[in-house]
């Protein structure tokens, strides 16, 4: 068994890189043999990539998060064109649209999340898409500037509807959830998952936050972990766990581009 976490802020676990290749080390042993490393900035992305470059099974996603609107930096737009050229940046990301939290206005945002959107389509890479209370602006935007190589929705949180609607539009997009999909109150996921095609599901922890209900009793998640949100999506679709594992692990090597 094999399992990629598609998306895991390394960086947010521990500061410490000794403490974070032993995170990594310790996922590899629970078969967790390729991570995506997340970043909500660039100069985090900076930082992280040079602790984790030399580290096998290590991929990464470059972008500004909703959450840097303000301070995207001035010249952040060069930036990520000159990162997407390092080895094993596999994405844009994550970007996308956080009404919740309300971070700047909406357009500046908006203006954020397009402009990326053409990065991906130009050095033709799929994006890691953050959505929190934006859903229709994000499915609107996404009609008419998708990139070509697709985009995840990471953590979905949206119900079996909004997914479908995707679909139906014929949008090359895919569906990453994490440890909250083991929550007994995700009804909304648990249905997401039930009614979408087997393959356009990807699976993440989201390190270090949405830890599985097995693990409540910690304090934040580990790529290790994501093991316990396959097994519990494995019994919800009652299907072999190894099947499912396959499966997943075919879903984040084409979404990403990358040899199985």
């Amino acid at each position: 068994m094999q399992l990629f976490d598609t998306h895991a802020h390394i960086g947010l676990i521990y500061d410490d890189p000794i403490e974070q290749f032993r995170v990594i080390q310790k996922a590899k042993q629970a078969g967790v043999t390729r991570i995506l490393s997340i970043n909500n900035g660039l100069v985090d992305f900076k930082k992280e990539y040079n602790i984790l470059k030399s580290m096998k099974g290590i991929y990464h996603a470059v972008g500004v998060g909703p959450s840097e609107v303000k301070t995207p930096g001035t010249d952040w737009i060069n930036q990520i064109e000159e990162y997407v050229k390092l080895p094993n940046v596999v994405a844009i990301g994550e970007t996308g649209l956080d009404y919740y939290k309300q971070f700047g206005d909406k357009r500046s945002q908006i203006e954020l999340f397009i402009t990326q959107l053409e990065l991906a389509q130009k050095h033709e890479l799929p994006v890691v898409i953050h959505n929190r209370s934006a859903g229709e602006d994000i499915f609107e935007i996404l009609q008419d500037r998708l990139p070509e190589k697709g985009a995840i929705f990471h953590c979905y949180s949206e119900d079996a509807e909004y997914a479908k609607k995707c679909l139906d539009a014929n949008m090359n997009v895919y569906f990453s959830f994490a440890g909250n999909l083991t929550y007994r109150n995700a009804r909304n996921l648990h249905e997401t998952v039930m009614n979408i095609p087997l393959d356009r599901i990807l699976i993440e922890t989201e390190s270090p936050f949405m830890v599985p209900t097995e693990f409540r009793e910690k304090k934040r998640t580990m790529p290790s972990y994501l093991v316990s949100t396959a097994k519990f999506m494995a019994d919800m679709l009652e299907i072999d766990l190894e099947k499912l594992c396959e499966q997943l692990w075919s879903n984040s090597c084409r979404i990403f581009n990358l040899p199985e």
